[in-house]
């Protein structure tokens, strides 16, 4: 067997060992590589899933890259459309990274009953529209159909729901502000209504598209503003999984027509991902702190080790072992106590983030943090990055106090009988 391990082992298993003057150091330095783990885990867990979480409500309400008329931008309502026919559909779905496209239209309204009244803006939508990235937030009822006949069916938001004291199967007038033209000079403003019964109500939990977006055949709009079948607001794409948003919004860019922009969901929602960008930093700050108020409790610890060994150490000395070789022993030692400390921190880390992923214990507040619940996701990567960093820069950093082993003369250590 080998002489390091075998004494490692010797050592370990020793009950003079574990009433040693070590002991309580020991465990106070396993009980700080686990709490700094569990940390980790969850600043990790919490960091990403947040990230990941708030992208996927964009993403699924407004698509990952959105082509829209020049002329449009920066304005709620699609004013100005611009031609989209199948093929022209068909032919942007076979570009790589695009998994779905879905053409939209917007236009504002007023929601009018007999006690009060809301500001909205109707999402017309078509019978390609990808509602199973919406699944997750539909609470009640259902999505509407656009894919048969033009149908009265809407779709709204839970808040405007409560704000009005709307149920399913309520019937809801809406009021446009029409511009038609009375002369060459001036334009007259004409209201139009339209009656909707509601179908589904959701709830994101994201206020931005809760306070007002509510969901209706894109034929609607097209009537309204009496636009042809194959005029339209807005054409959203959707990205395939962990694809590169700005090559692929470079890449519509220069096949869209010359009047139509292409914008990503980052340049739309500048603020929300900039704000999000922060957690990285928190992210690694936290590590950071972590990793040195581990090493600093492993390092105490070995310099306690080392020096509770000194006679050990001159014997060996004495019995031609090299220095490197007691190095080894006590490092073997520390990795030991490192590898316990991980196992302990994996252990209620993990937990933790699956009590919270399941449960949804931890509240956020949604106009703060665009979700109403803490949300979780440890990619495998990331958590192998986690144990592997912690474990081999603890390690680096013990070598430094383990070459105390140089300095302990053979001669006063066997002298030594503390």
């Amino acid at each position: 067997m080998n002489f390091e391990w075998f004494t490692v082992r010797r050592i370990l298993s020793s009950e003079k060992h574990k009433g040693s003057v070590s002991a309580p150091i020991i465990k106070i330095a396993i009980a700080a590589i686990a709490a700094g783990m569990t940390i980790m885990i969850l600043s990790v867990a919490t960091g990403i899933g947040l990230q990941q979480k708030i992208r996927q409500k964009v993403e699924s309400f407004n698509g990952t890259v959105t082509l829209i008329n020049l002329e449009n931008q920066g304005q709620i309502e699609d004013i100005v459309p611009w031609a989209c026919t199948p093929e022209t559909l068909g032919h942007l779905s076979e570009i790589e990274g695009v998994a779905h496209v879905q053409a939209t239209a917007h236009k504002p309204a007023l929601i009018l009953t007999q006690s009060d009244f809301e500001g909205i803006v109707l999402k017309g939508v078509g019978p390609e529209y990808d509602w199973d990235r919406l699944s997750e937030f539909l609470i009640q009822g259902r999505w509407i159909d656009p894919s048969d006949d033009l149908n009265n069916q809407i779709v709204i938001s839970k808040s405007i729901a409560q704000r009005l004291s709307l149920t399913l199967d309520a019937n809801l007038n809406t009021y446009f502000l029409d511009q038609v033209a009375s002369n060459k000079d001036a334009l007259s403003p004409k209201t139009r209504a339209r009656g909707f019964n509601v179908v589904g109500i959701y709830d994101s939990g994201f206020d931005d598209f809760d306070s007002q977006m509510v969901f209706v055949d894109i034929r609607h709009i097209q009537r309204l503003n009496r636009w042809s079948k194959d005029e339209i607001g807005r054409l959203e794409v959707l990205a395939k999984d962990n694809f590169d948003v700005e090559l692929l919004t470079r890449e519509l860019y220069d096949l869209a027509p010359v009047t139509v922009d292409a914008v990503s969901m980052y340049a739309s929602y500048f603020n929300i991902f900039e704000w999000l960008s922060l957690f990285d930093f928190n992210i690694y700050l936290i590590i950071i702190i972590m990793i040195i108020v581990a090493t600093i409790n492993m390092v105490t610890a070995l310099i306690v080790l080392i020096l509770e060994r000194s006679r050990m150490i001159g014997i060996f000395q004495a019995m031609g072992a090299g220095n490197w070789r007691i190095q080894k022993i006590f490092l073997l030692q520390a990795a030991y106590i490192v590898l316990w400390g991980l196992f302990w921190g994996n252990l209620f880390g993990l937990t933790m983030v699956w009590v919270q992923d399941t449960w949804q214990w931890i509240q956020l507040d949604p106009q703060t943090y665009y979700v109403r619940s803490a949300p979780v996701h440890l990619p495998l990567i990331s958590w192998a990055f986690l144990n592997l960093g912690t474990f081999v820069l603890c390690l680096l950093f013990l070598l430094i106090p383990s070459y105390l082993v140089a300095k302990i003369s053979p001669v006063r250590a066997l002298r030594f009988d503390g």
